[in-house]
C-alpha cells in the first residue's frame, strides 16, 4: 500500500510539472505571461488602462507625424513663392523705366510666367491632399493656375493700369488693389470655397491635435494669411500682393511710359506691394517653422511617455526571460527526475520489497 500511495503521489507530482513545464515553455518562446489578457488578474485593470494610454499617445504622434509632412511641403512651396516675390521685388519691379520701353514686353512675359508659377505653387499638395486649400482637401485652392494671366482680377489690373496718366497713379494703384481684393466669382483667382465669407474666409487655420485639449496651427490658406499680419503696402495677404504686383507688371507699356510720372509712381507702388509680399513670405516661413519645432518637441515628448509606458506593461505582461529559462531548466530537470522514479517505483517486486 505504501508503494501505491507513493506511486500515486509521483504520478501527480508529475502531472503538476508538465503542467509547470508547458506553462514555462509557452512563456519561453512568447516572452508574454499568458496568451490570455483576463488571465493577469489582479493586474488586469492596471493592464487595461497602459494599454489605453499607449494607444492614445501613439494616435497623436501619428496625427503630428502626418501634419509634420504637409508642414515639410508647405515650407518648400513658401521658399519658391518668397523667392519669387524677392526676385520681382529686389530686380524686375526696380528696373522698370519709362525710358526703357524696350524691355517692357520681356518683363510683362516673366511677370505672366510667374503668375502661373505662383498658381501652380499655391496648388502644392502632401499625400493627395491640397495644401493650401483650407479644409477643402480634395480641390484646388487656385482652379485654373495656368489661366491666372487672363483671370477676372488681372483684366481688372490691366483695366486699371491702362488708364494711368494725368496724375492718376494714386487712383490707379488704388483700383489694382480692390481687384486683388475682389472674392466676388469671375475676379478672384481662389476657389469658391475659400472665397466663401461662411466658408473658407471664416474658418480657423488647420491644425492638429498634439495633447488632451491642445491643438497646434500650421495650416495656410491661399488667399489670407496664415499666422502673420503683413505690413505696408498691402492687401493684408502676402499671396494677393504678389498676384497684385505680377499683374500689374504684366500690364505695363509703351503707353503707360508715355506718362513718365505717373509710370514712376505706380511701379514704386508696385515695388513696395512686392516687397510688403516677401516681407509676409519671409515671416510665414519663420512662423511655420516655430509651428515645427513645437510639433516636433511634442511628438518627441509622446514617444518618450509611450516607451515609459510600454516599458511598465511589459512588467505586467511579460516575463523576465532569463529567470523564465533558468525556471525551465530546474522544471524539465525535476520532471526527468520524476519520470526517473516513476520508473525504478514501477519495477519494484514484492520480493525486493520485502528485501
Amino acid at each position: 500500500m505504501t508503494s501505491i500511495s507513493l506511486l500515486g503521489r509521483l504520478e501527480a507530482d508529475s502531472a503538476a510539472l508538465r503542467l509547470r513545464l508547458e506553462g514555462l515553455t509557452r512563456q519561453a518562446s512568447t516572452g508574454r505571461r499568458t496568451d490570455a489578457i483576463g488571465d493577469l488578474a489582479p493586474q488586469l485593470p492596471r493592464a487595461l488602462t497602459l494599454r489605453g494610454e499607449i494607444v492614445r499617445r501613439e494616435a497623436y504622434g501619428s496625427a503630428i507625424g502626418e501634419a509634420l509632412g504637409r508642414t515639410a511641403a508647405t515650407g518648400t512651396a513658401l521658399q519658391r513663392l518668397a523667392s519669387i516675390a524677392g526676385e520681382f521685388a529686389g530686380g524686375v519691379a526696380m528696373k522698370l523705366d519709362p525710358n526703357d520701353t524696350g524691355s517692357l514686353a520681356l518683363v510683362a512675359s516673366r511677370a505672366r510666367a510667374a503668375m502661373v508659377e505662383v498658381g501652380q505653387l499655391l496648388n502644392s499638395q502632401s499625400n493627395g491632399e491640397y495644401l493650401f486649400g483650407g479644409s477643402d482637401f480634395a480641390n484646388p485652392p487656385v482652379p485654373d493656375p495656368e489661366g491666372l494671366p487672363a483671370s477676372g482680377m488681372a483684366r481688372q489690373v490691366a483695366g486699371a493700369v491702362a488708364t494711368l496718366g494725368g496724375g492718376n497713379a494714386a487712383a490707379v494703384a488704388a483700383a489694382t488693389k480692390a481687384a486683388a481684393m475682389d472674392d466676388s466669382a469671375g475676379v478672384t483667382p481662389f476657389s469658391a470655397f475659400l472665397s466663401d465669407p461662411a466658408g473658407g474666409l471664416a474658418e480657423p487655420r488647420r491644425s492638429v491635435p498634439a495633447g488632451d485639449g491642445q491643438a497646434m496651427a500650421y495650416g495656410v490658406p491661399a488667399n489670407r494669411n496664415g499666422a502673420v499680419a503683413s505690413t505696408g503696402e498691402t492687401t493684408g495677404s502676402w499671396a494677393r500682393d504678389l498676384l497684385r504686383g505680377l499683374a500689374s507688371i504684366a500690364a505695363l507699356g509703351p503707353a503707360q511710359a508715355a506718362a513718365p510720372t505717373d509710370f514712376r509712381a505706380l511701379a514704386d507702388t508696385i515695388r513696395q506691394g512686392l516687397r510688403s509680399a516677401a516681407n509676409g513670405l519671409a515671416d510665414e516661413q519663420g512662423a511655420l517653422g516655430l509651428a515645427e519645432q513645437r510639433l516636433q518637441a511634442a511628438q518627441a515628448r509622446h514617444a518618450t511617455v509611450t516607451d515609459t509606458l510600454k516599458a511598465q506593461l511589459a512588467d505586467v505582461e511579460e516575463v523576465d526571460l532569463a529567470a523564465t529559462l533558468t525556471r525551465l531548466q530546474a522544471t524539465r530537470t525535476a520532471l526527468e527526475a520524476s519520470y526517473t522514479a516513476l520508473g525504478n517505483l514501477g519495477r519494484l517486486s514484492l520480493t525486493s520489497y520485502l528485501r
